[in-house]
């Protein structure tokens, strides 16, 4: 039986063409980062099952890759359920991983310590455009730091690589606070154990609009009095620093006062020093789905692209499941495939590059002259240029023609006796 070519359901071949794309912002996203003084780490693909299934991811948990046990751990014929089969699984995102990492050799980082990290990650997910099974991530993260320090480097570092890499672009980087999200829902007078079914059908605004959340609140059983009272809120509630402020007031004997105020400090504070033109709103229907979240949340969309393109926030109590002890984290991940996505829907990337020239040697060439063509291509490498040596193909245009698909401009034929 032959063999399969095609790659495995959700995961795909990357051709050269976009594969240069990939490196482009690979490199992009990372000089930005470490200009900001991020330091790059890198995490198994594999994690414990245990801590994949900590009731942390949400809904992605219910998307792990699982692995069996190995050798005689695999006992088949006694195993009762699942997890008498599996001991790890494949990583659904690159946080949980991180809080491990930093549990495990805090005393040998800095603190705070600003983390980046960029790998694959993987999800049993339905595939569409945009979204794969395997796929990149690119996170950056800020452990150890309580104050609005954090929040402010993440969105400013995060803005200013997006700048870099999508110039043509408009984007909106919208913010949040989880602890509003409950005060709101407290003010409007839901059950503090409601908290959770609320937020999770206000995740469905972009979707179904304010009437179709209306319209599930009442039929979750709520008192119509608080879910009109609600959606009211939501829909008065402006997208400004100073509706921000005025929200605080609104609040006042639910959520304390300095919640607001350190939302609005963080959007002042980015407004006045970031370089790079964007747009920055607060919007209250702002949930992000990740239970881990304790804090600030934000999400960034862009122009072009349906969905978000880049999120995260503040999850203070992810590592002190490991340790014990809380401790602060803050981190915002670019949507890489998304972004690759955009890029290639609008031809690629106009970055200047090093020059491409391919050498097209005839077949035959005598060894002394092929030394010399090599070490001709050498010298030209050293001075910077990108050499492809390659023999000539009887096909010459044909050939010529997919090398120009691949980015070489300049063509030079080397042939056994001199042209007449």
């Amino acid at each position: 039986m032959a063999l399969k070519k095609k790659p495995v359901t959700g995961m795909r071949d990357v051709l050269p063409a976009e594969m240069r794309v990939r490196e482009y912002v690979m490199n992009q996203i990372r000089e930005t980062y470490q200009s900001f003084g991020f330091t790059q780490i890198e995490t198994p693909c594999v994690e414990h099952i245990e801590n994949l299934t900590s009731k942390q991811g949400g809904d992605n948990e219910k998307l792990i890759f699982k692995i069996l046990k190995r050798g005689e751990k695999l006992n088949l014929a006694a195993a009762q359920e699942e997890n008498d089969l599996t001991d790890s699984g494949l990583r659904y995102d690159l946080t949980l991983p991180l809080s491990r990492y930093y549990a495990n050799n805090a005393a040998q980082l800095q603190s705070p310590f600003k983390a980046l990290q960029m790998g694959s990650v993987w999800r049993a997910d339905r595939p569409q455009k945009g979204r794969f099974r395997q796929f990149t991530q690119c996170d950056i993260d800020i452990l150890g730091e309580a104050g609005s320090m954090a929040e402010i480097e993440l969105i400013l570092a995060t803005t200013t690589a997006l700048a870099k890499i999508c110039p043509k672009n408009a984007f909106t980087v919208r913010i949040n606070d989880r602890r509003i999200l409950k005060g709101m829902a407290l003010y409007s007078g839901f059950p503090e154990e409601s908290m959770d079914q609320v937020f999770i059908t206000l995740d469905k605004m972009d979707k179904i609009g304010a009437d179709g959340v209306k319209a599930e609140l009442l039929e979750l059983g709520y008192e119509a009095d608080s879910v009109e009272k609600y959606v009211s809120l939501l829909a008065d509630t402006g997208t400004s620093v100073a509706a921000v402020r005025v929200l605080g007031d609104t609040l006042d004997g639910v959520l304390p006062k300095t919640v607001t105020e350190n939302l609005a400090g963080i959007m002042d504070t980015v407004t006045g020093v970031a370089e790079t033109e964007f747009k920055l709103e607060f919007d209250p229907t702002l949930v992000r789905g990740m239970s881990y979240y304790t804090g600030t949340i934000f999400e960034v969309s862009m122009e072009g692209f349906g969905g978000s393109v880049a999120g995260g926030g503040r999850y203070d109590e992810m590592i002190g499941k490991f340790t014990g002890q809380k401790t602060p984290a803050c981190g915002f991940s670019i949507g890489f495939e998304r972004i690759i996505t955009i890029l290639m829907d609008q031809g690629g990337i106009d970055a200047e590059q090093a020059p491409r020239k391919a050498y097209l040697i005839e077949k035959g060439m005598d060894q002394e002259r092929l030394t010399a063509i090599m070490k001709q291509a050498m010298e030209e490498r050293k001075a910077g240029c990108q050499i492809l040596v390659s023999q000539m193909n009887k096909n010459k245009k044909f050939q010529k023609d997919q090398l120009s698909k691949d980015g070489y401009t300049e063509f030079v034929e080397f042939y056994r006796e001199a042209l007449k």
